[in-house]
């Protein structure tokens, strides 16, 4: 019999360490923490002992896992509300903005929107767009995190560190800021949530980092697109109708 085929035959017959109980505690095995060999019942134990502290790193980290969500859960509560107090339109771009930098301590952040109603198209937030902004944003299905190679959006950011008083209304901020600092972003499209998720973007949501790693293309975007939900359904009564 070959290896496989005893392996097999054991598979097959449970019971035959039941029947046969003195071979246990003659078979020896390698230890392997050391040279000297072990019987079956300490390499089970040993076995037994790895899977739990495997079992134990998993749980702490579900654990970790969970706290982190409750956190940035929290954060958003505290993001939607600020949010949802303002009933200035004017003010209300810079909420959405400021209170991501503020809340969720997001390094740099800003957000412009088209197609507004007459009393908005002269603010800040309302300056003019490339028609590649727009179609890249008409183009988003979920929020993209990645590298910043170079997007006009990045444009729009304020220098890390910069305070809103020096960067003017922090919804937008002129192309002079040093934008270069900004080594990744998340762009979050904002769509009038009556026309549901095909509509047609009517602004962009852009978050940015000096991190490299804050924000990357295999990090979780869901609360990014619950983020640009609640931004969309608040910034729409700005909107021409």
């Amino acid at each position: 019999m070959n290896d496989r085929e005893v392996a097999e035959y054991l598979l097959a017959n449970p019971g035959f360490f039941d029947e046969h109980a003195e071979l246990l505690a003659t078979i020896r095995l390698a230890n392997p923490h050391g040279k000297a060999a072990v019987s079956l019942q300490e390499r089970q134990m040993e076995m037994l002992r790895e899977k739990n502290k495997h079992l134990e790193r998993r749980l702490a980290e579900l654990l970790r896992y969970g706290h982190e969500n409750d956190s940035i859960a929290t954060k958003f509560n505290r993001w939607t509300m600020r949010v949802m107090a303002e009933r200035d339109g004017y003010a209300l771009p810079r909420a959405v903005s400021q209170g991501l930098t503020e809340v969720f301590e997001v390094p740099q952040a800003a957000l412009r929107v088209w197609d507004l109603a007459e009393p908005y198209r002269e603010a800040e937030f309302a300056r003019h767009v490339g028609e590649e902004v727009r179609i890249f944003a008409n183009s988003l299905a979920a929020p993209y995190c990645g590298a910043n190679t170079g997007f006009e959006a990045a444009q729009w950011l304020a220098a890390p560190g910069e305070s809103a008083t020096a960067a003017g209304d922090p919804a937008v901020v002129p192309a002079t800021a040093d934008y270069a600092a900004t080594q990744s972003i998340a762009l979050v499209a904002l769509r009038d949530p009556r026309a549901g998720d095909e509509g047609a973007a009517f602004g962009l949501l852009v978050m940015g980092s000096p991190d490299p790693r804050r924000f990357h293309e295999g990090m979780a975007t869901d609360f990014l697109a619950q983020i640009g939900g609640l931004a969309s359904a608040a910034l729409s009564r700005l909107l021409a109708h």
